[in-house]
């Protein structure tokens, strides 16, 4: 789909509009997509104080098909413009689809690498060793939103013979004067792994080396993400193919880092363990940016591939999945913390203060809150904690383990467990159709889409004992205005 082809078919995109705005489920603090389909976030950064929210999208089907690139931008995180679609597969080389890729910035203005996907009918194939083309393309626009350069710059051929057909999720990395190209790869022996490409001008690359864990971990890595914070260099992925272990890697594709040491010069690179970003049931493709003010923020799809639950209840509105809220990074004692941006406090209203042995229940309007609990007297492994978000969703804290419970409203969703040995704080944000749950200070997060029939809901304190204090603030909306195609 080209442009051109967009704009035929805009008056049909109007109609779902109308229908989209039908929907309850709508969210009112979370990018959705206007209409149809929304996954990866894709090209996040800040330019001349704009931030640009790119992300996979097919515009006219709440279903899988061939994907553009949408694109919101904002300056303080609440007021948002919808722009029209930056990306569009329109050459030979992504004719099936822009696939995921990621921006870097320069003086100048922005350079962006994405995947363009093709893949051949002419016959059978595996789509795995064969069958496919995964081109890797570089773009320029001087302000985000026009498109100057767009040029192919690597195809399978410049791959290492032992990969397969799936090397994809370019991410860029600068170090001591040069830019290194992060990619996911899966190799011949259905290994997960990333490989380094390596520019001094971000247009001819070249293969610089392939990069495994110690043991292997999964079939395939997909979007990788590398970045230093906080004095540590830190390596996202999205493996696939790891089994369950214990209350580890409970979904079907997991999504986390590595605390890494990457030696680039000497080609030397040592991984930590892994840690799941999010213990919860919606949480894939996660992407990073540093802004102008030298935070981390990293921005999550509320969803998953292949999983045994779903997200059709919006199917009949015209329009499926989200992104999670912004999170700003930090990392601290060998772990990396997520909280929410500061500037999710301009949406708060109706505030209220109290100790918790005072909170019993609370309904907040249209099931949108922020919910802060902080527990005085540092809940130990021997106490317990039951709360109600919903009226079938509960979350318990008992004999170190922290668990998300859902009923009906859950399609699909059953349970998700942490190991959490001491509760310290608890901050809940709920939308209408959406949870993410900070565990002491985003040690550990939970996020999951939800489906309430309704959503005059009560949020109610069930356990007894617990000594702490309690802030709740219902919460207004996003504001989006609308770029108008010409």
């Amino acid at each position: 789909m080209n442009k051109e082809t967009y704009l035929k078919e805009y008056p049909k995109y109007k109609n779902m509009r109308e229908n989209v705005k039908r929907d309850k489920n709508r969210l009112h603090f979370h990018m959705m997509p206007p209409t149809g389909w929304m996954n990866d976030p894709n090209g996040l950064c800040q330019f001349r104080g704009v931030n640009h929210i790119y992300f996979q999208y097919t515009p006219f089907l709440a279903g899988w098909g061939t994907k553009l690139w949408g694109h919101y931008t904002t300056k303080d995180w609440v007021h948002y413009t919808e722009e029209e679609p930056f990306l569009f597969p329109d050459t030979k080389w992504d004719r099936d689809g822009v696939y995921s890729g990621s921006a870097c910035v320069k003086e100048d203005g922005i350079h962006y690498f994405y995947t363009g996907n093709v893949k051949l009918q002419d016959k059978e194939y595996d789509y795995i060793m064969n069958g496919r083309e995964q081109n890797t393309m570089h773009l320029f626009s001087p302000d985000g939103k026009n498109i100057t350069v767009k040029e192919l710059v690597m195809t399978n051929e410049d791959y290492p013979s032992n990969m397969s057909k799936h090397v994809r999720d370019p991410k860029i990395y600068e170090k001591d004067g040069y830019y290194y190209m992060i990619q996911g790869g899966r190799d011949d022996e259905n290994r997960g792994c990333v490989l380094l490409f390596q520019s001094d001008n971000l247009k001819d690359w070249k293969w610089y080396d392939t990069v495994y864990s110690k043991q292997p971990f999964g079939y395939m890595w997909e979007c990788p993400d590398l970045f230093e914070i906080d004095g540590q260099q830190i390596m996202t992925c999205c493996p696939q193919g790891v089994e369950q272990q214990g209350y580890e890697y409970q979904n079907v594709y997991q999504c986390g880092y590595f605390p890494v040491s990457f030696d680039m010069e000497n080609k030397k690179y040592e991984f930590s363990e892994f840690t799941e970003l999010d213990k919860g049931f919606d949480i894939y493709a996660t992407q990073t940016f540093q802004d102008e003010k030298g935070r981390r923020i990293l921005i999550g799809w509320m969803g998953i591939p292949d999983a045994d639950y779903d997200n059709d209840a919006t199917v009949q509105y015209d329009w499926i999945h989200a992104l999670t809220m912004p999170r700003e990074l930090s990392f601290k004692d060998g772990k990396l913390l997520q909280k929410p941006l500061k500037e999710m406090q301009q949406l708060r209203k109706n505030e209220f203060h109290c100790a918790l042995s005072e909170f019993v229940q609370w309904e907040p309007k249209d099931s949108c809150f922020e919910l802060h609990i902080d527990f005085e007297e540092r809940t130990e492994k021997n106490s317990s904690v039951k709360i109600q978000l919903r009226e079938d969703v509960f979350l318990s804290w008992e004999k170190g383990l922290f668990r998300l419970n859902m009923g009906k409203s859950g399609h699909g969703r059953k349970e998700r467990i942490a190991e959490i040995k001491q509760l310290r704080n608890l901050t809940i944000f709920s939308d209408t159709s959406a949870i993410e749950i900070f565990i002491n200070d985003g040690e550990n997060v939970m996020t999951t889409r939800v489906y309430s029939e309704n959503l005059e809901q009560k949020v109610t304190f069930l356990s007894k004992g617990n000594v702490g204090n309690v802030a709740g603030y219902e919460l207004g909306s996003f504001v989006i205005e609308k770029h108008e195609e010409k």
